[in-house]
């Protein structure tokens, strides 16, 4: 959608409602933020597009160190989609890593009814014996924009084998019946060593689908 910053030079401005405001009747204050907004707007979608070009260009990159690696050994990595590989320049003063990271969605009925039977467990227990996990459980579950967050119910999946309570492995077994596997994503970071040996991150905040 092309847009065109409105002036002074348009005797009427059309406001969201599609109401017909005389240029006179907009204020010095609207003028400045339909200006701003459009410059604003202009310049994130070019950045949007150079960061989108240099996204591609580093999963290029990175696909021929690996392959140049599957050839000097004369082994084809098969699990490329799953975990993380990190490569460095020779002094180890750059490091980039590939994360890539399986999307994973609940079966929101199912999930619920782990979250009742895990309740149920939480509420039958000693609280001393499952301090540990009433917190877990309860940042599991907290939402953020309405979503779960993957990461920390499957984290639960970790106590299978530690907590025996029946209601706990039942709990754990609707978690997993609840899991769709729906792809996978790459991320991508690029980090510089500091004098203390840690890897300070050139702050880019993209990935790589």
């Amino acid at each position: 959608m092309t847009r065109k910053a409105l002036t002074t030079k348009n005797k009427v401005w059309t406001d969201h409602q599609g109401l017909a405001i005389p240029v006179t009747r907009v204020s010095a204050t609207e003028r400045l933020q339909e200006k701003h907004a459009h410059t604003l707007l202009a310049e994130a979608q070019a950045l949007e597009a150079r960061i989108t070009a240099f996204k591609e260009r580093v999963a290029k990159l990175h696909g021929e160190v690996v392959a140049a690696h599957e050839a000097k050994e004369g082994v084809e990595l098969k699990k490329r989609t799953k975990g993380n590989m990190q490569w460095f320049s020779f002094d180890r003063g750059i490091k980039v890593e590939a994360d890539v990271q399986e999307r994973i969605e609940f079966d929101s009925i199912t999930i619920a009814q782990a979250r009742e039977k895990l309740d149920e467990f939480l509420s039958n227990a000693v609280k001393s014996d499952v301090e540990f996990v009433i917190e877990l459980v309860t940042s599991a579950f907290s939402t953020t924009n309405g979503k779960l967050d993957a990461k920390k119910v499957m984290g639960l999946l970790g106590y299978k084998h530690k907590i025996k309570a029946q209601l706990f492995q039942e709990a754990m077994a609707l978690i997993e019946k609840s899991i769709t596997r729906t792809g996978s994503k790459m991320y991508f970071s690029i980090g510089e060593r500091q004098e203390d040996g840690s890897y300070s991150r050139v702050n880019l905040n993209f990935s790589a689908a």
